[in-house]
């Protein structure tokens, strides 16, 4: 596995590489894809922030935390990152059973025009089906993720609804 480590208004300094490294390392481990990890240090208004982002495989797994000392927020992350990996690891164990969701188009929704874009993210599209796009959402801490549907070659979303549940768009053409 490839550890890519970068600081943002912060000195990185050997010894807080190789504690994010060995920190961070450890999931190799827990997950035997795992291609690569990003981790992102940032300083801002005296607030630590240490944000890691696994691939598995096609799957990323993210997460951040945020103290006063930035050892803490990587040890902070690193404990969140175990939950979501063991909880990847026991949903992709269902998935691979074939346990399904059935997941409904909902209604449209009004669009607030207020809004501005502000960030730009871009990724691989990778084709999968709608419950491996439900534990990517999840994965990604996200209330909506975009994918194309293994089954029909479409591009699809799939949302958290308020219940709880999960929502699926599926264009027509």
């Amino acid at each position: 596995m490839n550890i890519y480590v970068t600081a943002r208004h912060l000195d990185l300094t050997p010894a807080l590489k190789r504690y994010a490294e060995d920190k961070v390392g450890k999931f190799d481990r827990f997950l035997p894809n795992l291609a690569d990890a990003k981790v992102t240090l940032t300083l801002e208004k005296n607030v630590h922030k240490a944000e890691v982002l696994l691939n598995a495989n096609g799957f990323l797994i993210r997460a951040e935390s945020s103290t006063g000392e930035i050892y803490s927020a990587i040890d902070q992350v690193v404990d969140k990152l175990e939950k979501q990996v063991t909880k990847y690891k026991g949903k992709l164990t269902h998935h691979r059973k074939g346990e399904n969701k059935n997941a409904k188009a909902p209604s449209q929704a009004p669009v607030d025009e207020g809004g501005r874009i502000i960030k730009t993210k871009r990724f691989d599209i990778k084709p999968m089906t709608p419950e491996e796009a439900s534990l990517q959402m999840e994965l990604l801490g996200q209330s909506f993720f975009i994918f194309t549907n293994a089954l029909s070659g479409n591009i699809n979303i799939i949302y958290k609804r308020n219940d709880g549940n999960y929502g699926l768009i599926e264009p027509i053409r």
